[in-house]
């Protein structure tokens, strides 16, 4: 027998978290609207946001965020090559980090923190409307959210 969890019988109220950096602000926060929108759309009232310096602090913000009771959480975040190997650092870490935070917590910890060689590039994956990544998170930690709950009530 074929049991498929994807999230449509699931139902109740969902609390959600949202962790974004302040490090590229401009660019940040476009993301954070976007989500915070979608999130609107989707009639989710209980967001709570939390604001941490960089990308390398997101992991352990979305960790508390998931301990305090969230059913699904968003990281947010934007870097930006620069001339140095500390790009790398930063992105490999956040993202492991937060990966970590979501398997220890069993819940889902959606990314979207860019990482890009250029702002421009930055910039158009934070624009308004399709494309936003902001957005496209709270889309998978929902959907992924709902599927686990799914799993566990079965």
């Amino acid at each position: 027998m074929t049991r498929v969890f994807d999230g449509s019988s699931a139902t109740g109220e969902l609390r959600v978290g949202v962790a974004a950096a302040l490090w590229n602000q401009a660019i940040t926060d476009k993301l954070l609207s976007g989500a915070l929108g979608r999130l609107e759309m989707l009639g989710i009232e209980d967001v709570t946001v939390v604001r941490v310096p960089g990308a390398l602090e997101l992991p352990l913000a979305c960790k508390e965020l998931a301990n305090a009771g969230c059913d699904a959480v968003v990281a947010i975040g934007t870097v930006i090559k620069g001339d140095t190997d500390h790009y790398r650092i930063v992105v490999d870490e956040s993202s492991r980090g937060i990966t970590l935070a979501s398997l220890e917590t069993g819940i889902p910890v959606a990314n979207a923190i860019l990482a890009v060689h250029e702002y421009q590039h930055a910039l158009d994956r934070a624009g308004p409307g399709q494309g936003n990544k902001g957005v496209e998170a709270v889309d998978a930690a929902i959907a992924t959210a709902k599927a686990l709950h799914e799993l566990r009530s079965s």
